[in-house]
């Protein structure tokens, strides 16, 4: 179910750095976390969110979300009574996603991915419908990209999944512990060309 792109997203007060400023700086300051210096493509956005039975969704958590590439995307699919998460360990990226996207359904949480357990609960859900990242799970800190992939496992319902797009296939060595089924494929379209998964929680 679309809802107007007005509700979803607004343009950015004058003195707010454009969403490339922000990403750019992003990446300077934190390429272990950001991984990418260009945001994702619009073919990879809608390849990745395809799959996604929005009428059966409710809740929607992000990773990384950056500047909010996929956010509008997914809140321009989401219907009137969702809610979208985005949660990022970047000061900067949340106060910029808080304060450029003005919709009711959007919160921005500055906090580790490993907690979306206690996130999503603080929020008044059981479990999350789906969940998106583009963190690089490959160069993450030691133990991170385990417990990231462990809680969402946990925190997903049934039936739900985990899209994850990455630039390197290593990300499948996270996965492949928690979910049985993946399905893969490659945006060519993007810069640099990404691997796409599609973790489903059985």
């Amino acid at each position: 179910m679309n809802t107007s792109s007005t509700t979803a997203s607004r343009r950015s007060p004058k003195r707010v750095p454009s969403p490339a400023g922000m990403f750019l700086r992003g990446f300077v300051k934190h390429p272990v976390m950001v991984g990418s210096v260009i945001p994702s493509s619009g073919k990879l956005i809608r390849k990745m969110l395809g799959p996604v039975d929005w009428a059966n969704t409710k809740l929607f958590v992000e990773y990384g979300p950056g500047v909010g590439t996929f956010c509008r995307p997914i809140l321009e699919r989401m219907a009137p009574d969702a809610q979208l998460i985005a949660i990022d360990t970047n000061p900067e990226f949340i106060d910029y996603l808080n304060g450029t996207i003005l919709d009711s359904r959007f919160s921005a949480v500055h906090a580790s991915a490993a907690d979306v357990v206690q996130i999503v609960a603080d929020h008044g859900h059981e479990h999350a419908d789906y969940v998106l990242s583009g963190l690089p799970f490959s160069t993450l800190p030691p133990g991170v990209g385990a417990k990231i992939a462990d809680a969402t496992a946990e925190v997903l319902r049934p039936g739900g999944a985990f899209l994850v797009y990455q630039f390197s296939p290593k990300v499948r060595d996270f996965l492949a512990p928690n979910f049985e089924r993946i399905d893969h494929d490659m945006e060519w379209w993007n810069v640099p060309p990404a691997q796409l998964y599609w973790a489903w929680k059985d």
